[in-house]
């Protein structure tokens, strides 16, 4: 048995019978104005974080969500998109499907605004997305991503690149590890279908998603997932994983490389009205303006008193320049 099929059988038990202890982080029920989640959506909410960005949602929009779970991702961007067919949530896991339509149905019955036509439920995976090239104006998985071996990686994000408009964006919610993981836990494939054992440095994650031709990537929240303990996971130490969720939007790569943003801002402070490098980046004086990494460095490294720039935040809400 492939490891893919490992976590195929672990998230067919899953549709069977609710696993509380499967991916999910500790938080209050998700809520939206004017939309009601069944109680089914809630237990198999099986994610690390959200993939759902409301400030990157529109009406008349086209989604794809990868991995429908218990299918509640696919009704919050259908609560957005609001149209026929708006929302295509591929899942290569029968049982899965099956869930996620009775849910959805059930969702059906407790919202007037929801078509259960919205969302299309349809076989398929990650590898080998069922859908046309440049179809959708969003992309979305929650804890898959983190599953899949490099190879499988690099060609699931290759796949989520092609179905999306230019502009378009993938939102993800991974886990992440501090340090490269042993491999008797990243050899373990049902820890892996866990979301405990896959996940990749915070740098080497970011990167596989640049290297795969998005060419602006947002960090926009970061929060503890799960600490593996020393005694109970084999390790010198315990880890603390984290969940981080992201944007990537589906940009050319500019040449001097990808614009990766980690909520650091720089801030002029000089005389003058602003501040301007030549480099195209405009800093009115005394307001704080979003910068990613690479812009950050370079205007640090300019050595000038007169600008402040912060560190990562890991929390990036839009604007500034890069």
């Amino acid at each position: 048995m492939s490891y893919l099929e490992t976590v195929a059988a672990v998230y067919r038990e899953a549709a069977a019978a609710p696993a509380e202890n499967l991916c999910c982080v500790s938080g209050p029920p998700r809520s939206l104005p004017g939309l009601v989640v069944p109680d089914a959506m809630h237990a198999m909410n099986y994610g690390c974080g959200s993939s759902v960005r409301a400030e990157d949602l529109r009406v008349g929009q086209r989604a794809i969500y990868i991995g429908v779970g218990g299918g509640l991702e696919a009704l919050e961007l259908a609560y957005f998109t609001r149209r026929p067919e708006g929302v295509v949530a591929v899942d290569p896991v029968a049982e899965m499907r099956d869930a996620a339509r009775r849910n959805l149905k059930e969702a059906a019955r407790h919202n007037d605004w929801f078509d259960p036509s919205f969302v299309v439920v349809t076989d398929g995976d990650a590898l080998h997305l069922p859908a046309d090239d440049r179809a959708f104006d969003y992309a979305a998985q929650n804890c898959l991503f983190n599953i899949f071996k490099s190879d499988h990686l690099a060609q699931a994000l290759a796949e989520a690149r092609r179905v999306l408009k230019p502009g378009g964006r993938l939102a993800m919610s991974d886990p992440i590890t501090p340090e490269p993981l042993p491999d008797h836990l990243r050899d373990d494939e049902r820890l892996r279908a866990a979301c405990l054992s896959g996940c990749q440095t915070l740098g080497d994650y970011c990167r596989a998603i640049t290297d795969a031709g998005f060419g602006q990537l947002e960090v926009r929240q970061r929060r503890p997932y799960r600490v593996l303990d020393r005694v109970g996971y084999g390790l010198e130490r315990h880890v603390l994983l984290e969940s981080i969720d992201v944007v990537a939007v589906n940009v050319p790569t500019p040449d001097d490389g990808p614009c990766v943003f980690t909520g650091k801002t720089a801030t002029y402070a000089g005389p003058d009205a602003d501040f301007d490098d030549g480099k195209g980046h405009r800093l009115p004086k005394g307001v704080p303006q979003a910068v990613c990494d690479k812009t950050a460095a370079a205007l640090a490294a300019l050595g000038r008193d007169d600008l402040l720039v912060s560190e990562s935040t890991w929390h990036y809400a839009g604007g500034g320049c890069c």
